[in-house]
């Protein structure tokens, strides 16, 4: 018999899980699991609600990405009730959704991805957090990381009326608008943002990509997969975070489909396994072939990286240069290697900033035309934006008093989770040998699933089998006198 090695809990990600590890009796890896144990059942909580609530409630699925949430639900709302939403509206929307791109990417950079690369994959555990980021390099840059992010958390506060939980878009549009005299400081914030998110470049580039440790590690084939890539794209097929066309290449690089959101059903199905509560998605024209990647097996990506494959170019001027030199230095069109995640991150926060500029600037964000109000009887509605962690779909079907009857959310990290779970297990069989294992080995297995910056509480919203239930009753001494397993 081999043994059995343990990642519990992982850390630095939105959620919980945990790796389990199985050595032959050589000590080699057998088989890696990554495991999702955490059950959040919103589909199930959202029958019967006004659909109008959802985008409120919704948001409640998680602390880190509700704006993603708040977003794909309205768009979905706007569906389902046939409403036009006025231009403005829009231009609010899609503004506070990059300014919340922002925000988030740079969180996963600095604080959760980071300290892999900052102060080292192997540094020691206590050092790999944000205090060890500070740390390394310097108070005054923590401060700007910390300070940029709550310039523009306020300024959500101020639209949204809370940046955890936002309230503010509705069916039809929003429900504040912005004065001209407040235009002026969300275009102050939208300009620190561009200058911080060339800064965040400027930093990979000195601290990563000048170290050729690192260079060899993110273009090793430990953390390399072939697969198709899936991403938002405009009519010029550039990256949008907020509206497009949901667009899918092959491992080449070729369109394999272009599809709106109410055709997802046509394209996508979902996979479930036994040792995990999170659901697998891949290809419904090419099928579930396992976990292996290539052109034949439906698994595919979502998030930064697939994004810029599924692209064919940024739809800002400094963003577009980023883009450009990363794909000549990884060799061209697609990138396959997962840790190049990260860099790809960096220049998403690059067209979010620039972007945010660009509508703060708008003169008709100011206009007071921000909502058209819903008269349609609703029925059945779609809508999806990229959330940082990938494509986000909310589905959703009413009876004619307009309450909940069906929700089918199908999450970035469920568009993930096969090629994550890949991930896991060929890092878990590229690092260990003869049953060698250090705490540093065991933080580069974790990096496989850290790049992708996995939500496992968005993911984890239905049900693939019974939830281990264990009951112990005890008497007034303290000793038990039964327990009840149910599995």
């Amino acid at each position: 018999m081999g043994k059995k090695i343990e990642i519990d809990p992982i850390t630095r990600l939105e959620g919980h899980g945990k790796i389990e590890i199985f050595l032959d009796d050589k000590g080699n890896v057998e088989k890696a699991y990554l495991v999702v144990p955490e059950l959040r059942g919103f589909e199930i909580f959202s029958l019967g609600k006004p659909a109008e609530l959802m985008p409120q409630i919704t948001p409640r699925i998680c602390g880190v990405c509700p704006t993603a949430h708040h977003m794909a639900s309205v768009k979905a709302c706007d569906d389902l009730f046939k409403v036009e939403v006025p231009s403005a509206a829009k231009k609010l929307r899609e503004m506070f959704y990059n300014m919340f791109m922002v925000e988030d990417h740079t969180l996963h950079f600095y604080i959760l991805g980071g300290p892999d690369f900052i102060v080292g994959p192997d540094a020691p555990k206590a050092e790999r957090n944000v205090l060890g980021v500070i740390n390394k390099v310097g108070l005054e840059i923590g401060k700007k990381v910390i300070g940029i992010r709550r310039e523009i958390r306020e300024l959500m506060t101020f639209l949204g009326g809370k940046v955890i939980h936002p309230v503010w878009a509705l069916p039809g549009g929003v429900s504040k608008g912005i004065k001209k005299d407040e235009q002026k400081r969300f275009i102050e914030v939208a300009e620190k943002a561009v200058d911080f998110a060339l800064f965040t470049l400027k930093a990979f580039k000195d601290i990563v990509l000048a170290n050729k440790k690192y260079v060899e590690l993110i273009t090793s084939d430990t953390y390399t997969h072939k697969t198709y890539y899936m991403g938002l794209v405009d009519e010029k097929n550039k990256v949008n975070f907020y509206d497009g066309w949901i667009r899918v290449v092959t491992p080449e690089g070729k369109e394999f489909a272009k599809f709106k959101a109410n055709e997802y059903q046509k394209y996508l199905a979902e996979h479930v396994e036994p040792w995990s509560y999170i659901k697998f998605l891949y290809l419904k024209d090419v099928g579930w072939k396992g976990f292996v990647d290539g052109k034949d097996s439906g698994i595919y990506a979502v998030a930064p990286l697939a994004r810029l494959n599924a692209a064919d170019g940024m739809a800002t001027p400094k963003a577009q240069e980023a883009y450009e030199e990363f794909y000549a230095t990884l060799g061209g069109k697609p990138v396959h290697h997962t840790l190049a995640m990260h860099w790809a991150r960096v220049i998403e926060i690059i067209y979010a900033a620039e972007r945010f500029l660009e509508l703060a600037k708008d003169e008709e964000i100011t206009s007071d035309k921000i909502r058209n109000i819903p008269k349609e009887t609703p029925k059945e509605g779609f809508g999806v934006v990229e959330a940082p962690r990938g494509t986000l779909y909310h589905h959703y079907e009413t009876d004619e008093k307009g309450l909940i009857t069906k929700a089918n959310l199908l999450v970035a990290t469920q568009n993930n989770s096969a090629r994550i779970a890949m991930s896991v297990e060929k890092a878990a069989k590229g690092l260990i040998k003869e049953g060698k294992v250090s705490d540093g080995i065991l933080n580069m297995i974790e990096m496989a699933f850290r790049a992708y910056d996995p939500c496992h509480a968005c993911g984890t919203h239905s049900i693939p089998g019974r939830i281990p239930i264990k009951v112990i009753i005890y008497n007034k001494k303290g000793e038990i006198l039964k327990e009840i397993k149910n599995f």
